[in-house]
């Protein structure tokens, strides 16, 4: 087992293992059967797809790790026994499309009726206040789990709800989402195709 130290002090005790590239060449097919996946996987796979077919290039942000013990029981493999994270993340996702940066953050929950704010931190917020102020396009997308509904909201109004909790506001209510937000349909290819409504909602002509 090995353990990874957050920022903040916090321990994450977890087993890693490095293994030797394999030769063989990566199959470019992307697998839709599994119905189960989270949100990630769900992102994951879209994400592969727009890059395949040549529409986007958006990537999960990697979270950069400084590793201080690591062990070799075996000559073809390395355990990451102990390893720090540098800094706290900022959003899940980024990227371009059509000529503009897009970054965003994926998060999920249980809730059936809102979407705890206690879910975001305020240097996410801070980040995406800073994508806005330099033209770039940021947002996040929500999935209430329990119904399988995904939406896509700007992060102005996160923003903005985020401000209020020191009016008392501790969630977003669902039908404030539902309305304000934009509705993703699960598909096939892509599975999550939320490109398309970026396209209605930040390159429409009205704009």
């Amino acid at each position: 087992m090995g353990t990874f130290h957050y920022p903040n002090g916090k321990k994450i005790v977890t087993a890693l293992k490095t293994k030797k590239k394999s030769s063989s060449v990566p199959k470019n097919e992307i697998s839709y059967s599994n119905r189960g996946m989270s949100l990630e996987d769900d992102l994951n796979q879209s994400n592969q797809y727009y890059l395949l077919t040549g529409k986007a290039v958006i990537h999960k942000k990697p979270t950069p790790v400084q590793i201080v013990n690591v062990e070799y029981p075996k000559r073809s493999a390395a355990v990451i026994k102990e390893a720090y994270f540098k800094l706290a993340s900022t959003t899940d996702y980024n990227g371009v499309y059509k000529g503009r940066y897009i970054d965003f953050e994926a998060k999920e929950t249980k809730n059936k009726t809102s979407f705890p704010l206690k879910n975001f931190h305020e240097h996410q917020i801070n980040h995406m206040q800073q994508i806005i102020d330099h033209g770039g396009i940021s947002f996040v997308i929500l999935r209430f789990s329990a119904d399988d509904d995904i939406y896509l909201f700007d992060c102005r109004y996160l923003i903005q709800y985020w401000n209020e909790q020191k009016e008392g506001r501790k969630s977003i209510p669902k039908g404030e989402i539902s309305e304000k937000g934009h509705s993703i349909t699960i598909g096939y290819q892509p599975r999550l195709n939320y490109l398309d409504i970026v396209d209605r909602v930040y390159f429409s002509p009205s704009l």
